[in-house]
């Protein structure tokens, strides 16, 4: 029986994805005739078949679950009544969620000042180096690895077992301290020192982007200015900070914001490591848990709209400096 709803559901997935396909085929060889007999089509035809789609699938898969999320975080845990501001008091005033803006805070700012310093930093030293492209290549491979790799990872690396006779650590930090002489540590268990472990994650997957971007900015830099900096007798630190820096201000907005958007947004990490557990959930995962485990949705869409409204200073900020970076030009 069950092999049979299975197949039904699977022959069901199949047919949508037919329709779909039969749809965007239509649709498009439409455009395309309108296209090539566009003497006799409107202008206002053309234009509605090229952006229609597009903006009924952002209505569709953008505006309208942003609209009914704002909408739900003013009702009640079952959707049923309307409860005003009710679940952002709980957000605010809740001592178990006030943990979790506290880790955010943390998060937001620590790993994107710490990976953004430690990229600019490293491309700097290893700029026109012998071994630069494996230097480079080195603190670029974590941003290959998915958020929940790295938070396998990490988790084996912090791994502990008791301190007993016959007993081995797996976990490669707590057998560096056997080995040198020193107990094995709950890393991910005790807070508020666990939600810097996991921090840590978060920046060595970054730091290879920061890196990048950075690495990038730092060989655009004209010549002209460096040889000048030279003659005015300015080398070492002061290179690095009267030249390298303001030169590449805009790359370092961009990084710095950028990093800053995926920080608020972490999940796989958090939920990989401790699922939130041991006060290290953050708002993403909370507002997961919230409406997918205890089934509060109206909770889970107050943190779903307080996360929105994080990231919006954020991208105007960025908007704002590309802006100014634009008029120096």
């Amino acid at each position: 029986m069950d092999w049979f709803l299975d197949a039904e559901t699977t022959a069901h997935k199949l047919a949508l994805m037919l329709i779909a396909i039969a749809l965007f085929v239509l649709v498009m060889g439409a455009i395309l005739l309108g296209v090539d007999r566009a003497k006799r089509v409107p202008n206002w035809l053309v234009v509605a078949g090229f952006l229609g789609p597009p903006l009924a699938l952002l209505l569709l898969g953008l505006v309208y679950p942003a609209l009914r999320t704002l909408v739900d975080s003013f009702r009640s845990t079952d959707g049923s009544a309307w409860v005003g501001l009710d679940n952002y008091v709980t957000v605010f005033g809740s001592s178990d969620l006030q943990v979790v803006l506290r880790n955010t805070v943390l998060w937001v700012v620590l790993v994107p000042l710490v990976a953004t310093a430690f990229g600019l930093v490293y491309a700097y030293l290893v700029d026109r180096t012998r071994f630069e492209n494996l230097a480079k290549a080195l603190v670029f491979l974590p941003m290959a690895i998915s958020g929940v790799a790295a938070g396998i990872i990490w988790k084996f690396v912090y791994e502990f077992r008791p301190d007993q006779e016959g007993v081995n650590q797996i976990g490669l930090l707590n057998q560096i301290f056997v080995w040198l002489g020193l107990d094995p540590r709950q890393f991910l268990l005790n807070a508020p020192q666990n939600t810097f472990f996991i921090i840590a994650v978060m920046i060595w997957i970054n730091a290879g982007f920061a890196m990048t971007v950075l690495s990038a900015s730092i060989k655009a830099i004209p010549d002209d200015i460096t040889e000048a900096a030279r003659l005015d007798g300015v080398s070492g630190i002061g290179m690095f900070r009267y030249v390298t820096v303001p030169s590449i201000r805009p790359a370092l907005v961009v990084v710095l914001t950028t990093v800053a958007i995926s920080t608020l947004k972490v999940f796989d990490i958090v939920y990989t490591m401790t699922g939130g557990q041991f006060d290290t959930s953050v708002v993403a995962n909370e507002f997961y848990s919230q409406t997918f485990r205890q089934f509060n949705q109206g909770l889970g869409a107050a943190l779903a709209v307080l996360l929105f409204v994080l990231v919006i200073p954020i991208i105007a900020y960025n908007v704002r400096q590309l802006r100014l970076s634009e008029e120096i030009r």
